[in-house]
């Protein structure tokens, strides 16, 4: 390895980030995540500016372009996050200013779900300041402690536990029964909110049971443990833009369960005392379009159907190359089913936000 002649920084051609690139690669996404609450502020003044609730038919053309583009701006930010976290790095070592830079952009993924996250638990707890006073001074002070002490000392390859892998792989695939069952239920709001409870009160009688339901608890938890644990050595790593995706979309699918799991069991069941239906998940009579608040589940609900459906298809193709399969099938299975999942999530917003096909 070739020294630079800068004793600040380390730019040996094998593709690890120097002190500023990485300080960067911390910036970007801190204020990318701090701005994400403003974009959502700024959604909900393009669709409503006068902060009265209005119908899809009340928005003008060019109201409906601006919100449009809000709306992917807001999209856009986890994804460029990924990005970030995903920048190759060559090298067989890498730095601690590079794991650094990006365990905080995967961190930076998940904020649609922490918002919500956060939210929740701050109503919860009666707080009279608005959420983005506190979310944004909060993302930039995160980031300026993840961009200090960026010294560039090599760390040697992390290493996984096979033992670990299989474990969250087993779990995964009981996890997967009751998740893909959910998603196949909520593309019924396509047809009508009552056609979605109806299949909803059969999977209750399985997933609610005595049993099954702290069954279901445990195995979700031991997931989320298994999982972070998983990508705390994984981001040590030199891995390839493949899992990079498995492993960002692991960090959100793990925050997304714990925020789910507080609001249907603490927030709705305990708190509110209210049933988990469609009037809930869809934030019910305002909906998710023209409320200041439940515009923010929009991100939230479409990136965690997305997420979950893609993070599967990872594993998938990591059991598929396991297995002799050649990388190049796998892959162009896995790209087919990460555009099915896209799909998949749109449909399931559009059942969500008031579309219907009969």
């Amino acid at each position: 390895m070739q020294s630079s002649s800068n004793p600040e920084s380390i730019h040996t051609g094998n593709g690890l980030l120097s002190e500023s690139d990485a300080t960067l690669a911390v910036w970007i996404p801190a204020v990318m995540a701090a701005g994400y609450p403003w974009l959502l502020d700024a959604f909900h003044w393009a669709v409503a500016p006068s902060g009265a609730a209005v119908s899809s038919g009340d928005i003008s053309v060019g109201a409906f372009a601006l919100a449009s583009l809000i709306l992917i701006l807001a999209f856009a930010m986890p994804l460029l996050s990924l990005t970030i976290a995903g920048r190759p790095q060559h090298s067989s070592t890498t730095t601690a200013a590079n794991i650094r830079a990006r365990r905080f952009a995967l961190l930076t993924v998940a904020a649609p779900t922490i918002y919500v996250f956060f939210g929740v638990l701050s109503y919860m707890a009666g707080s009279k300041v608005p959420d983005t006073w506190i979310w944004t001074p909060a993302w930039l002070l995160f980031g300026f402690l993840a961009s200090r002490n960026t010294a560039a000392v090599i760390r040697p390859p992390a290493r996984g536990s096979a033992r670990l892998r299989v474990a969250h792989g087993v779990s995964g695939a009981l996890a997967a029964l009751y998740v893909l069952f959910h998603i196949f239920n909520h593309l019924f709001g396509l047809i009508s909110p009552e056609a979605h409870a109806a299949v909803m009160d059969i999977g209750r009688t399985v997933y609610r049971a005595k049993l099954v339901e702290p069954l279901l608890v445990t195995v979700m938890l031991f997931q989320i443990f298994t999982g972070l644990r998983l990508v705390w050595t994984w981001s040590e790593t030199s891995v390839d833009r493949y899992r990079m995706f498995q492993i960002a979309s692991g960090v959100f699918m793990s925050i997304f369960i714990l925020g789910h799991m507080n609001s249907v069991f603490f927030y709705a069941r305990t708190w509110l005392d209210i049933p988990t239906d469609w009037s809930f998940a869809t934030g019910a009579p305002t909906g998710l379009i023209h409320d200041a608040w439940n515009i923010r589940l929009l991100p939230h609900y479409a990136l965690g159907v997305f997420f979950v459906l893609a993070h599967l298809a990872s594993g998938l193709r990591v059991v598929m190359l396991t297995h002799g399969v050649k990388p190049v099938a796998a892959n162009r299975l896995w790209w087919v089913a990460v555009c099915l999942s896209a799909f998949i999530s749109a449909a399931i917003m559009c059942g969500m936000t008031g579309m219907r096909l009969v």
